[in-house]
């Protein structure tokens, strides 16, 4: 009888530690999913706007490196815009890069590919018409820095969230699910042993028969007479 409870008991034991691990990793992958934003895809979205502050940057100081104030610059960039000659086009390529993939994978926390496609695809196709069309190659070293910069972080963030956001996360959601299926079957009631239907066995002196007697004296009396 010993053995056999204190069996039990560690049966019991263990299955309750298990229990309780597999619960702790489930809380704290439900904890990671609360969260408003996983930590590659914060990393991706923070890439992103470094692209945007890098080409801004480069932008000012391509702009500092031509002869005459930063303001009348601006207004020959901006005001009297020039294909051929004005940079400014790149830079507002990198504010829709910016725009549209911070939209898409931090607002809207999307799980695909197209967005950062639809902006790459844009991206490598005006800057190589860019370079081919315009005069930006006879302006100095920023007339081509600019355009090889910006072709690149473009790939770069398409690498990001293709080799490194989405497969983790999808990792991340096939290791939740596992622990989610493993655990069920542990969470749910096993069937009911004969132990726990255990009934003692029945006393002689409360039988039927005397519990008869009992209550009809006469009964038995004729018994203890005979």
């Amino acid at each position: 009888m010993d053995s056999r409870c204190s069996s039990s008991v560690d049966s019991t034991g263990v299955g309750s530690i298990n229990n309780a691990l597999l619960s702790a990793r489930v809380d704290s992958y439900e904890a990671a999913e609360k969260k408003c934003i996983s930590d590659v895809r914060r990393t991706f979205c923070l890439f992103v706007t470094f692209d945007l502050l890098f080409i801004s940057l480069l932008w000012i100081i391509e702009l500092n490196q031509v002869k005459g104030s930063i303001e009348k610059q601006l207004e020959e960039e901006v005001l009297h815009y020039d294909y051929h000659t004005s940079s400014f086009d790149i830079f507002l390529l990198a504010v829709f890069r910016f725009a549209v993939l911070i939209l898409a994978y931090a607002v809207c926390k999307l799980r695909h590919w197209w967005a950062i496609a639809i902006t790459t695809a844009v991206s490598c196709a005006f800057l190589i018409a860019k370079v081919i069309l315009s005069q930006l190659l006879s302006q100095g070293a920023f007339g081509y820095l600019l355009p090889i910069i910006s072709f690149v972080l473009a790939w770069i963030e398409t690498w990001l969230l293709d080799f490194k956001v989405l497969p983790q996360e999808a990792e991340d959601e096939n290791r939740y699910q596992s622990i989610i299926d493993a655990t069920a079957p542990l969470m749910c009631p096993g069937p009911l042993s004969d132990g726990q239907f255990y009934s003692p066995p029945e006393s002689v002196a409360d039988s039927d028969e005397d519990l008869d007697d009992k209550h009809d004296p006469e009964k038995g009396l004729i018994q203890q007479v005979t």
